[in-house]
């Protein structure tokens, strides 16, 4: 571990410098209009549920009302992270606002390392480089620096699928969990633990010899199998059990996805995705956000198939494929999907392995324009557009 940390020790500093530039725009346009950075990152939409389920629970009062969800509405967010900053809170004396960014940026830094430590078992140092450097730039790049849940969810869905790489099941296993018990989103992370195990137990049969086997020899067998099994069996428990705690809350099996239709929040296949960018060309009135977001959408979608053809391990493409598909699926929220995305850090993978090949003055020149878009444009999230980002 110590030596993957100091591999990526200029790549996690490069993140840091880029991010820096991005977060340092918003606190300047910030500080014209008389707003704190941990006013603009940590105490506004999402963050304001979360930090409120740290405080009170569940069951507690939301201040302000819901506008969406209804009395129970604070059930849609899973508990992983509330849990966090109520714990770094008793631990540490902080401000739940505080706990929750300082989380948050403590967990984009792990994301970061997750990302490299993936990119460079795959492609080698100098993509795992521009892996990194590009997560630090994307377009929603700015939520890596919020109280939000998605730094968290892709810190432990990167080293879920570096331990996947590596067959490290257990960890695998644990870290989906943890994962499930983050975001929604995090069935992309139990399908890729459980389907990767199971490939594994399934090629591990079929390569298993006919020859008699030793007692000692079926001790050794039995051992990474157990692992694998514990895996399958671990992955979905977090997920699962919000679910079925949601479900007891609301005497009905089904509660959490109800709690999710009040939100507006069901899965269509792409209806609705559909509608939505065919409005792009039929309504005159279209916001700069709508317009990132389809063109996120649509790129999302490239990528993916363009990493299908390069054959990456079934692993990393189940990871992608899953989070593309539950974004282009989900309906409602249109203006988020592009943040839904960030986690899915695979899809950067072959402009990296483009950029490692590129002369240093094309990478130059791509890291500091795109960077410094990166940047306006995350202050129009926190400035200018009037939802959650």
């Amino acid at each position: 571990m110590a030596a993957s940390w100091r591999r990526a020790r200029a790549a996690l500093l490069l993140h840091v410098g880029l991010r820096l530039v991005g977060v340092g725009m918003v606190g300047i346009w910030g500080h014209r209009k008389g707003l704190g950075l941990h006013e603009i990152l940590a105490t506004r939409w999402d963050s304001v549920y979360y930090l409120n389920i740290a405080e009170h629970g569940y069951s507690g009062p939301m201040h302000p009302a819901c506008g969406l969800g209804g009395p129970t509405c604070k059930l849609a967010f899973f508990p992983l992270y509330p849990t966090l900053i109520r714990a770094t809170t008793a631990v540490t004396g902080l401000p739940a606002s505080w706990a929750a960014w300082s989380l948050a940026l403590t967990a984009s830094l792990l994301a970061a390392w997750g990302i490299f430590a993936v990119a460079e078992k795959l492609y080698g140092s100098r993509a795992a480089l521009f892996s990194v450097a590009l997560y630090a730039i994307v377009p929603h790049a700015l939520v890596q620096s919020m109280a939000y849940t998605e730094p968290l969810f892709t810190a432990l869905a990167a080293w879920a699928l570096y331990a996947v790489l590596t067959r490290a099941w257990l960890t695998a296993g644990t870290l989906a969990l943890l994962a499930g018990a983050t975001r929604p989103s995090g069935l992309a992370v139990i399908a890729t633990v459980t389907i990767g195990a199971a490939w594994q137990l399934l090629s591990a049969a079929r390569g298993r010899s006919t020859e008699p086997v030793s007692f000692q020899g079926r001790r050794a067998r039995k051992r990474p199998a157990v692992r694998l099994y514990a895996a399958i069996a671990l992955a979905p428990l977090g997920w699962a059990a919000f679910v079925l705690w949601v479900g007891h809350r609301m005497n009905r099996w089904d509660g959490y996805f109800v709690e999710q239709q009040q939100w507006g929040s069901t899965f269509d296949g792409g209806a609705f995705t559909a509608q939505r960018l065919r409005a792009l060309f039929t309504q005159p009135q279209l916001s700069l956000n709508d317009v990132v977001v389809a063109a996120t959408l649509v790129t999302a979608v490239i990528l993916l198939a363009t990493l299908a053809l390069r054959r990456p391990p079934l692993a990393l493409w189940i990871y992608a494929a899953a989070l593309v598909l539950i974004t282009v699926g989900g309906a409602g929220f249109f203006q988020s999907k592009a943040r839904f995305l960030l986690p899915a850090f695979p899809l950067l993978f072959p402009l990296a392995t483009a950029l490692a090949r590129a002369r240093t003055t094309t990478v130059y020149a791509v890291l500091t324009g795109t960077a410094l878009v990166s940047a306006f444009y995350s202050g129009y999230l926190t400035m200018v557009w009037t939802h959650s980002p």
